[in-house]
């Protein structure tokens, strides 16, 4: 027997006052906390003992939704705390559940409550960007830092795009930028600073040359 229409409102009701609740609460971290000291963030990470890399994923997770710290430097401290491997396995879950958060909450609210948290003419460029050629410019964006990784998970829940699709370009697309800074922090926590700075130089690099050639890349990609 299928849930009656007031047991799906109330699950409904639920799941916003949860996020509604996850919002506040990353709020007053923002403001309260220092988010974007990494050596703080991986001592409170490691103080839940066997429960730290649940609290690490739901970490990675907030900051996709309410963008509070870099992906990428949470993906470092998850190398330094949990080695390279489970490091980039924990970041990568953690987006992934974020992202999920975001994308079926924008299919659930829709464009108007999304506007209220994304500028209309940035939503509008790349409405029009997705709607030409959506998978294989979300893939690449992913893909390459510097693109707004959060922002487009907004944009890919206003589309026609699959969910499931949607995970898998996430996934596959974040992975190895989060394989990279994993392996840096892993480096660093176990005291080979020049293997770990040669990790963070190629992710610097790799930066840099996005931003310059920026238009000419999302151009080709959604050519």
């Amino acid at each position: 027997m299928s849930p009656s229409l007031d047991t799906r409102t109330k699950v409904a009701g639920l799941a916003v006052a949860g996020l509604a609740l996850l919002v506040v609460a990353g709020g007053v971290a923002v403001t309260t906390l220092p988010l974007t000291d990494p050596a703080w963030i991986a001592a409170r990470v490691r103080q839940f003992g066997p429960a730290a890399p649940l609290v690490f994923v739901l970490l990675q997770a907030v900051q996709v939704v309410l963008a509070p710290i870099p992906g990428q430097l949470l993906g470092g401290v998850a190398g330094a705390i949990f080695g390279p491997v489970l490091g980039a396995t924990y970041s990568l879950v953690g987006v992934a559940l974020g992202s999920a958060i975001v994308f079926g909450g924008t299919r659930r609210f829709g464009r108007t409550a999304v506007e209220r948290v994304v500028d209309p003419a940035t939503l509008s460029r790349w409405d029009e960007a997705i709607a030409g050629n959506g998978i294989r410019l979300l893939f690449g964006c992913f893909l390459l830092p510097t693109f707004p990784d959060d922002l487009l998970c907004f944009v890919a829940g206003l589309s026609d795009i699959r969910f499931r699709t949607f995970l898998a370009l996430v996934v596959f697309g974040r992975g190895p930028t989060f394989l990279v800074a994993a392996y840096a922090g892993g480096q660093a926590g176990d005291g080979r600073l020049w293997l770990a700075l040669a990790g963070i130089g190629l992710l610097v690099v790799l930066w840099g040359v996005v931003t310059v050639f920026r238009e000419s890349i999302l151009a080709r990609i959604e050519g």
